[in-house]
């Protein structure tokens, strides 16, 4: 397939890449300037500006874009750019594809189980409703900027992901380090459940909702969601290191803001729509993420 993506260099876009190519697939980047490659597609999101020509022959597009929720602290000018770098690539990309009588029909769009706002222990598949909180309204805006494209009957698939277990980068990316040294341990209480999928899970499922006739929601996790002290403890003992020196919530709020908060915050999301579609996971349990997240790699 052709597939043109959109955020091809954050943590998952640029490990999107390898993967795809690397199973035959050709991808062409979405980046603001000039193209420079016959592999890159110049757009500009906050102008409006993406030429529907350069998306011809493109068979399905990913955007992933977005500014990081966790890379400062949410002041009010913070927060409309975490709302703008979602939404206004995602109305472009939706329109421009409305538009199209032979362009791509299938648009996989990044999303976050933040969706459901912080429910506890409450059991949530892509049929349950929306929580309440700053990030369920940019969620749900973001998820909304998608009704051009799926009113002129592209298949869109929103991409519920859950917390990344990854090496490197993400919240796993800070995490690891400290538990390596034995400095490590849950956040808060470690009560709030964590719906988790790993990096190499969360690529194979992108590349399975490129065919598989899924539309809508898809919660990207993987079966086991687990509360979040169980996770941490999962990894150290893998690293064969202590993990008991939790971070208080107060510590957290001081350190991060109200992000805190939405840290702190519990999903209990079940991959239904992903299950139900025919994809299996490499990683089911949280002894598996931990075995596979641990592991010294050339």
């Amino acid at each position: 397939m052709r597939i043109a993506l959109a955020g091809s260099h954050g943590l998952i876009g640029s490990a999107l890449v390898e993967h795809l190519a690397g199973r035959g697939h050709r991808v062409d980047r979405l980046v603001r300037g000039a193209a420079t490659t016959s592999r890159e597609i110049s757009w500009d999101p906050a102008a409006g500006r993406l030429d529907p020509a350069a998306l011809a022959g493109v068979d399905a597009v990913v955007n992933l874009g977005g500014a990081g929720i966790g890379d400062h602290r949410w002041t009010d000018a913070y927060r409309r750019t975490i709302l703008r770098s979602r939404t206004e690539p995602t109305d472009l990309l939706a329109r421009t594809l409305a538009t199209m009588d032979d362009g791509p029909r299938v648009l996989l769009q990044a999303s976050a189980v933040g969706y459901y706002g912080d429910r506890g222990t409450e059991v949530l598949t892509e049929a349950s409703g929306p929580g309440s909180g700053f990030l369920v309204d940019v969620v749900r805006a973001w998820e909304g900027a998608t009704a051009p494209a799926e009113e002129a009957g592209v298949r869109v698939a929103h991409l519920r992901t859950g917390i990344l277990v990854s090496r490197t980068g993400g919240s796993f990316g800070r995490l690891l380090p400290l538990l390596r040294l034995g400095v490590g341990g849950p956040l808060g209480d470690g009560r709030n459940v964590w719906s988790w999928i790993t990096l190499v899970d969360q690529l194979r499922a992108i590349e399975h909702l490129l065919t598989a006739q899924v539309h809508g929601a898809v919660n990207l996790t993987a079966p086991a969601p687990a509360p979040q002290r169980e996770i941490v403890a999962a990894i150290a003992r893998e690293l064969h290191r202590p993990a008991v020196l939790a971070v208080p919530r107060f510590a957290l709020r001081l350190a991060v803001g109200p992000f805190a908060d939405d840290i702190l915050s519990s999903q209990h999301a079940l991959p239904q729509a992903l299950l139900d579609s025919g994809f299996e996971h490499r990683h089911t349990t949280v002894a598996d993420a931990a075995r596979w997240v641990t592991e010294r790699t050339a």
